[in-house]
């Protein structure tokens, strides 16, 4: 099987938060230690791979803050009714 040619480099995703939780995900990004520090001698599958695993936290992520937004029955997006005190 032929290997695809790749026209254009994968960037590298960082945002530049550059800080990380304390399992060691960066808050910007939301690569590992790992994947930060060997991104640039990675392979373009290898950055691929990094791209898919950073995709599934981000949708994980989004999950958890939408049950919690359920849970807590607040549409932090939606702006606050404010009722006459007076």
């Amino acid at each position: 099987m032929s290997q695809q040619f790749e026209l254009f480099e994968i960037a590298n995703p960082c945002i530049g938060v550059c800080q990380s939780n304390k399992k060691g995900y960066c808050f910007g990004c939301l690569r590992s230690r790992t994947e930060r520090q060997l991104w640039h001698d990675m392979t373009t599958e290898q950055h691929r791979e990094v791209l898919r695993l950073v995709n599934g936290r981000r949708q994980r992520i989004e999950q958890m803050r939408q049950r919690k937004n359920e849970q807590l029955g607040f549409d932090f997006n939606e702006a606050a009714e404010t009722g006459e005190l007076f």
